[in-house]
C-alpha cells in the first residue's frame, strides 16, 4: 500500500516549486523537471530558439538551494577552457610547478550549472564535461576534484550532429525537453505587461534546499519501492521501442536507449515518488518517461504514445498476472465442455444463398418475371401476412415487385400476383450441424472440479482485495503529482477499472462454469 514518507517534504517542494514559477509563464514544466532533475543528480537539456526563457530557468534553479552558487556560460567555437573552468593559477606554476585551476567562480566551483548553446564547445572542454557529467569529478591539473554541482542545465536551439564525438555527452542528459514560444495569447498578454523582476531572488531562506537535507533526501530516495506495475510498465516500453525498431521502414528511425539510461530513469521516478511524499512508485511517474527516452523532437510523439499506451493497456493488468488468470479460466471452461459435452452430427435441408444476398425460387412457369428474392426481405415476411417484395433476374437485375408472404410449408414464399397466390419451393441443399448434449461428470471429477474453482476464485478474490486496498489511496493522489500533467490519471484509471472489471467477469465465467456441470 503507498504510504507517505513525510509529506512535510511533498509540502516544501510544492510550496518551493510555486515560487521558483511566480511570474514565469508556460514555463512551469521546464522549472519543474529541472529541479527534479537537480534533486535526483541528474542533468536536463532544453531545446528551443533564442529568447524563450532557457537561461532564466537556470538562474530560477539557482534560488532553489541555499548555497547555491551559479554559473552561466554561452559557448561558442573560440570558447576556452579557461573561460570555463577557470585560468590557471600562476602562483601555483611558479611557487609550486603545478598546473592547476582558478575554479573558485567558475564551474567546477558552482552549485547551478548553465550551459548556451553546448554543441558549439571544442573537444577540450567536450573531455572535461564528460568526466564531469559521469562520476561529478574534474581533474585539476595532477588532482581530481569532487564537484559540488547539483544540477546541470544546458541548452541549445539544434541537436548535436548525428554520429559526432558529442553523442556522448549527449547521452548523458537524461531529460530533455523542448521550449518554444508561449502559445496562449492571454498569458503572452500578461507575460509582457507583468513588470516584476523575474531575475529576482524571492524564495525565502526556509524554503530553499540545503546541502545536509539533500544528502538526506538522496538516502531515503534509494529505499523508494518500485512496484510490479512499475517495473513492468517499463518493460513493456522496453519492448515496445524494441518493435519499433524491428519495422522494416524504420531502419533509418531507430530509437536507441541504453542500458545506463534506462537505470537513471528508475532513480528518477524514485526521486518523483519521494519528493511526492511517497514510499513506492505509482504509475502516474511512468509518464515521465518521455522526457528520457527521445533522441530527436520527431520521437517525442512516438515515445509518448508507446508510453501512454503501456499504462493503459498494462499497468495493473501484468502487476495482478490478469493474462494467467484468463488462461486458466480459459482452460478450466475447456476442461469442462470436454468432459460434459457430447457433440454429434446431423443433416438437414438448408437454404442455399445465392452469393450470401439471394434466395432462388423453384419455378416451373413462367406467370411472371423474376426467381430471385433478397434474403433479408425474405426473413422480414409473416404467414398471412403479405407484404411487397423485390424480385431479381438471375443476372439480378430488378425486374419485379409483388406481394408475397411466408409460404406454409418449410422453405416455400407465396407470391400474388393478378389477383392469384402462387407457392414456390426456395432453393435448398443438404448441411450438416452439430449438436451438443450434456452427460454428467463423475463424482470423482465433480469434487476435483469444485476444488479447481475454489482455488481460482481464492486467487481472483485476492486480487480484487489488493486492488480495493492499494487503489483508493492511489486513486486519490494521482491527480496531485508535482511533476506530471494532472490529466493524464485518467489514463491511470482507466487502466485500473478495466483490470477490475476483468477480474470480475472472470468470476461470473467461474459461476458460469459451476452452474454448467453443477445442472446436468
Amino acid at each position: 500500500m503507498p504510504t507517505a514518507i513525510d509529506q512535510s517534504v511533498r509540502t516544501k517542494v510544492a510550496e518551493l516549486l510555486n515560487n521558483l514559477c511566480r511570474g514565469l509563464y508556460e514555463r512551469e514544466e521546464a522549472v519543474k523537471l529541472a529541479l527534479l532533475s537537480a534533486i535526483a543528480g541528474e542533468s536536463i537539456f532544453l531545446l528551443g530558439p533564442p529568447g524563450v526563457g532557457k537561461s532564466l530557468i537556470a538562474r530560477r534553479l539557482k534560488y532553489a538551494f541555499r548555497d547555491g552558487i551559479s554559473f552561466e556560460y554561452l559557448m561558442s567555437k573560440f570558447s576556452t577552457p579557461d573561460e570555463i573552468f577557470g585560468p590557471v593559477s600562476i602562483k601555483k606554476l611558479k611557487e609550486e610547478d603545478k598546473y592547476e585551476r582558478q575554479t573558485d567562480r567558475y564551474l567546477p566551483g558552482a552549485n547551478i550549472v548553465f550551459l548556451d548553446e553546448i554543441w558549439k564547445a571544442g573537444p577540450a572542454i567536450q573531455n572535461a564535461l564528460l568526466t564531469i557529467l559521469n562520476e561529478k569529478v574534474y581533474r585539476n591539473g595532477g588532482e581530481d576534484m569532487q564537484v559540488n554541482i547539483r544540477g546541470i542545465i544546458t541548452a541549445s536551439n539544434e541537436l548535436p550532429p548525428r554520429n559526432s564525438s558529442l553523442d556522448p555527452i549527449w547521452d548523458r542528459f537524461l531529460i530533455r525537453l523542448e521550449v518554444g514560444n508561449i502559445r496562449q495569447f492571454r498569458n503572452f498578454l500578461d507575460m509582457i505587461t507583468d513588470t516584476k523582476d523575474v531575475y529576482e531572488d524571492d524564495v525565502s531562506e526556509e524554503l530553499k534546499l540545503a546541502g545536509e537535507e539533500l544528502r538526506g533526501w538522496a538516502g531515503r530516495i534509494d529505499e523508494v519501492e518500485v512496484p510490479a506495475e512499475v517495473l513492468n510498465t517499463i518493460q513493456v516500453v522496453k519492448v515496445k521501442m524494441e518493435e519499433y525498431n524491428a519495422r522494416p521502414n524504420h531502419a533509418d528511425k531507430l530509437i536507441t536507449v541504453h542500458d545506463r539510461r534506462w537505470k537513471k530513469v528508475v532513480r528518477l521516478l524514485r526521486t518523483s515518488a519521494f519528493l511526492n511524499g511517497r514510499s513506492r512508485v505509482d504509475l502516474m511517474d511512468c509518464f515521465l518517461m518521455v522526457h528520457c527516452l527521445w533522441g530527436k523532437p520527431s520521437e517525442v510523439d512516438t515515445i509518448r504514445e508507446i508510453v501512454t499506451e503501456a499504462i493503459r493497456r498494462h499497468g495493473y493488468t501484468m502487476a495482478v498476472n490478469l493474462q494467467m488468470a484468463k488462461r486458466e479460466v480459459s482452460d478450466f471452461e475447456e476442461d469442462v465442455d470436454q468432459e460434459i459435452k457430447v457433440k454429434h452430427t446431423v443433416s438437414e435441408e438448408q437454404l442455399m444463398p445465392i452469393e450470401d444476398e439471394y434466395f432462388e425460387l423453384l419455378k416451373d412457369d413462367d406467370k411472371f418475371e423474376g426467381v430471385l428474392v433478397n434474403i433479408r426481405q425474405f426473413r422480414n415476411l409473416q404467414m398471412d401476412e403479405p407484404a411487397v417484395v423485390n424480385f431479381y433476374d438471375k443476372d439480378k437485375n430488378l425486374v419485379n415487385r409483388l406481394k408475397a408472404q411466408k409460404g406454409s410449408r418449410q422453405f416455400t414464399i407465396d407470391v400474388f400476383y393478378n389477383s392469384e397466390r402462387y407457392t414456390y419451393p426456395l432453393r435448398t441443399r443438404r448441411a450438416e450441424r452439430t449438436e451438443v448434449i450434456f452427460k454428467k461428470p463423475h463424482p470423482v471429477v465433480e469434487k476435483h472440479w469444485d476444488e479447481r474453482l475454489q482455488r481460482l476464485n481464492t486467487y481472483l478474490d485476492q486480487q480484487l482485495e489488493k486492488i480495493r486496498n492499494n487503489a483508493p489511496n492511489e486513486l486519490n493522489h494521482l491527480d496531485e503529482n508535482l511533476f506530471v500533467d494532472p490529466e493524464l490519471s485518467e489514463v491511470v484509471k482507466a487502466n485500473l477499472m478495466e483490470v477490475t472489471e476483468a477480474l470480475q467477469n472472470l468470476k461470473l465465467r467461474l459461476e458460469k462454469v459451476q452452474y454448467g456441470y453443477g445442472s446436468v
